[in-house]
């Protein structure tokens, strides 16, 4: 199970040093939109849970800009993982944990890593299958305690519609590549959410036809 900050063109992070970092071109341009609106959302203490971490560059941002909340990054590549916490040494940032190996997409995983009071998920949806959608779904509604709110990033069709020419090709390659895969409609991933106990708060149109999902546990 893998992160838009887990595609292809990811390069290393920091060019001579040597060192465990990585980086993704599409986690640097979305992490600052993000940062826009995470703090109206986030808690200002408590623990905070991000699925999929790919190359750790969204979380050290993240992270440094909440100080009172400690992250936990999850990552099921090791690779990954080292450049989590590469990221995280190089930037000073003492409010990350070292990173779990987790895949979201195993049932029951919300259950043993709860409760969180913050979860913070990006581009991953549309990457994965639907079975493997709702379990990652199904464990952010188990993983978050009463209260709890969760942000949901990435790309969504709207009313089983792409919304701009680029979504629409990019969803037709990800289906060629694997008919399982593509994009999820933006009802489809409320209504699991809404079924589990949690309570949509926002819907925050983002650069790029992206949304990003604000729901709470109540």
């Amino acid at each position: 199970m893998t992160s838009e900050s887990n595609a292809p063109g990811e390069q290393p992070g920091a060019a001579g040093t040597g060192d465990a970092r990585l980086s993704a071109p599409s986690a640097l341009r979305n992490r600052d939109a993000i940062l826009d609106h995470l703090p109206r959302f986030a808690p200002e203490r408590g623990r905070a849970l991000e699925i999929a971490s790919g190359t750790g560059e969204h979380i050290v941002r993240f992270a440094a800009a909440t100080p009172g909340l400690t992250w936990q990054p999850t990552e099921p590549d090791a690779a990954r993982r080292a450049s989590i916490t590469a990221w995280a040494e190089a930037e000073s940032v003492a409010n990350i944990l070292p990173p779990l190996d987790l895949d979201a997409a195993r049932p029951g995983w919300g259950a043993e890593i709860g409760p969180v009071d913050f979860l913070f998920l990006s581009n991953l949806l549309h990457l994965i299958s639907t079975e493997a959608a709702e379990a990652v779904l199904t464990g952010i509604a188990e993983a978050l305690r009463p209260s709890g709110v969760a942000l949901i990033y990435g790309p969504f069709l709207r009313d089983g519609e792409a919304t701009s020419e680029g979504d629409a090709a990019f969803d037709a390659q990800l289906r060629a590549q694997d008919p399982a895969i593509g994009y999820k409609d933006v009802l489809w991933v409320l209504s699991h959410l809404v079924d589990r106990g949690l309570r949509v708060i926002e819907t925050v149109r983002m650069p790029a036809n992206n949304l990003l999902l604000a729901v709470e546990r109540v």
